[in-house]
């Protein structure tokens, strides 16, 4: 069953976070997933979410994601990237 990686982010540093998003790309073809959305436009339909910057990620497993999620090389990453944003980020299982 498919599942969803959902992030919301807020950049701190974005000369820094430029390097995030250089480096997180490949870790996440390599555990199988693949981005849906990417930092594009996001305009609130009902609500007070905000979000900066919204990122869906698509794997197809929760396992998967899980495996990604905890690997050493996002690990790496996740480093780098708490130095220069605020991160939420959410899995959701999908539907079959």
């Amino acid at each position: 069953m498919p599942a969803y990686v959902l992030v919301d982010i807020t950049i701190t540093d974005p000369v820094l976070y430029d390097e995030v998003k250089q480096r997180t790309p490949p870790i996440v073809a390599q555990y199988g997933g693949r981005y849906l959305a990417r930092g594009g436009h996001t305009e609130s339909l009902h609500g007070n979410w905000q979000p900066k910057r919204l990122v869906l990620l698509l794997f197809d497993s929760l396992e998967q994601a899980t495996t990604w999620e905890s690997s050493p090389e996002y690990t790496a990453v996740k480093q780098l990237r708490d130095r220069c944003a605020q991160v939420n980020m959410l899995l959701l299982d999908g539907v079959a």
